[in-house]
């Protein structure tokens, strides 16, 4: 499957531009990880690309089709997770997953149903009410049903939020296995699912496209830019440094974080994808 964004923009009603002029391809197989700050436009762009949205400027093709002709083709090969999903609390998982295959027209469910019961780790909640479910289980409903029927194109916002670090190491494996042969949109605030698994990375910011490539070379260009430094009796020397994260030590507390050019105090150690992320954010911010 390949999908291509040309000069894509949105606008809302209310005048708010939440995308401008995004030129993008996806293509399968792939993980493709879509990052950015509360506000940057990763909701709405996935909500064009599953045709819950028309956008106001651009178009989108979908295998050189355009979308809005193949509307109905696309969602018999799309599974998509909405960080708002809803369940139905009175059903049990195994009744929700039937409802779900059946919207999607999906015929002799019950092996589809059973697969993605399994994949996702629910078989011995299967009969469970809904409304009897932790809020990682629940979680882990909503991947299932997005996995009903074998689909081409995997959407996932926010896929491990209530998870804990054994199901999130889990479900990274799971979305990397899949992506052998799928193309799998990764939706994350947490920066290490993304390190782990994704071999492209999207940054997205005040609806613009930042950064597209591997996440190796994101972290390249933040080398030399990550540096740490010592407080001691609560003297702070972070005036050049935008501070992403302190830690206790027996000198005193370890502060770690990014600037153009690191202070003198400061020792350059090599950068995370996190640290990554957050200068490209902060050279972002500074242009605004």
């Amino acid at each position: 499957m390949k999908i291509h964004l040309n000069h894509l923009s949105m606008t809302y009603p209310t005048g708010k531009q939440a995308l401008k002029d995004i030129n993008l391809t996806l293509e399968s197989p792939s993980l493709i990880g879509l990052v950015g700050p509360n506000g940057a436009g990763k909701s709405t762009l996935m909500k064009l690309l599953v045709a819950g949205l028309l956008p106001t400027g651009g178009d989108i093709a979908i295998d050189d089709k355009p979308l809005t002709k193949c509307e109905k083709e696309l969602k018999k090969k799309l599974g998509y997770l909405p960080q708002d999903f809803g369940l139905y609390d009175e059903l049990t998982i195994w009744e929700f997953l039937d409802y779900m295959a059946a919207l999607k027209g999906i015929r002799n469910s019950r092996p589809v149903i059973e697969e993605a019961i399994l994949a996702t780790g629910l078989e011995e909640k299967k009969k469970a009410r809904i409304k009897t479910l932790s809020g990682g289980q629940r979680q882990r409903v909503g991947i299932a049903q997005a996995l009903l029927g074998e689909p081409e194109f995997l959407i996932f916002d926010e896929p491990t939020v209530g998870l804990d670090p054994e199901e999130r190491i889990r479900f990274r494996n799971f979305f990397s296995q899949t992506a052998q042969d799928k193309l799998v949109l990764l939706s994350t605030h947490i920066i290490e699912d993304i390190q782990s698994v994704c071999d492209r990375l999207i940054v997205i910011d005040h609806g613009e496209i930042l950064f597209i490539g591997k996440p190796e070379e994101l972290i390249l260009q933040a080398r030399g830019h990550v540096g740490v430094l010592l407080e001691h009796n609560g003297d702070k020397k972070e005036s050049d440094l935008r501070i992403i994260s302190r830690v206790n030590t027996a000198e005193g507390v370890l502060c770690r974080g990014v600037a153009d050019e690191l202070p003198k105090e400061a020792r350059s150690v090599e950068p995370t994808l996190e640290d990554a992320y957050l200068y490209l954010i902060t050279q972002e911010g500074k242009t605004q």
